[in-house]
């Protein structure tokens, strides 16, 4: 099982690097990656929505569920879990950014992103897909660098959602 995980991570990221590198591509994926660093944007919409009375709540559940996110993301899980990223494996790739420290999964960029990325989009339901399209750029971003592997992303893609939820259920939010 563990063998068909890897063989899959591996064979993903493998088109990603032979198919769609470019110089276009790297400086937009390098930008998209920054925006995710320590949930950067998601953080800076949190507080623009905190100091406006409101959207108070809007921006508080958002900045809880980033939190939460960190915390079981990496704080517990990546402690737990320990697996290398992928360019630590190959040996061989030169990385467009730098060096991550931390372990590889889960991927907490892309937990932070569908975190705020779900809680928004029920603040917002008018700008969901926006914002959706942007934690996906983020969590892309992840692969194409070469510092997660897919099955790291997809884990962050449901602690993200599970941690809204959490935060939806703690704050008594309404959820249709």
């Amino acid at each position: 099982m563990i063998s068909l995980m890897h063989q899959f991570d591996n064979s993903i990221l493998q088109f990603i690097q032979n198919n769609m590198h470019g110089p276009f591509m790297d400086k937009f994926m390098i930008f998209v990656t920054r925006l995710g660093n320590l949930g950067t944007i998601w953080i800076i919409i949190a507080v623009f929505l905190i100091i406006t009375k409101k959207y108070r709540n809007a921006g508080i559940a958002t900045l809880c569920a980033v939190i939460l996110g960190a915390v079981l993301g990496e704080g517990i899980i990546k402690h737990i879990v320990q697996r290398p990223r992928p360019f630590v494996e190959s040996g061989t790739m030169n990385l467009l950014i730098s060096r991550p420290l931390s372990s590889s999964f889960p991927s907490g960029h892309t937990t932070a992103a569908f975190a705020a990325a779900a809680v928004l989009s029920r603040y917002f339901k008018r700008y969901a897909a926006g914002f959706f399209v942007l934690a996906f750029l983020i969590a892309f971003s992840r692969l194409y660098l070469y510092v997660h592997y897919p099955t790291d992303v997809l884990a962050g893609i449901v602690l993200g959602l599970l941690c809204s939820k959490i935060v939806f259920y703690m704050l008594n939010v309404k959820c249709n």
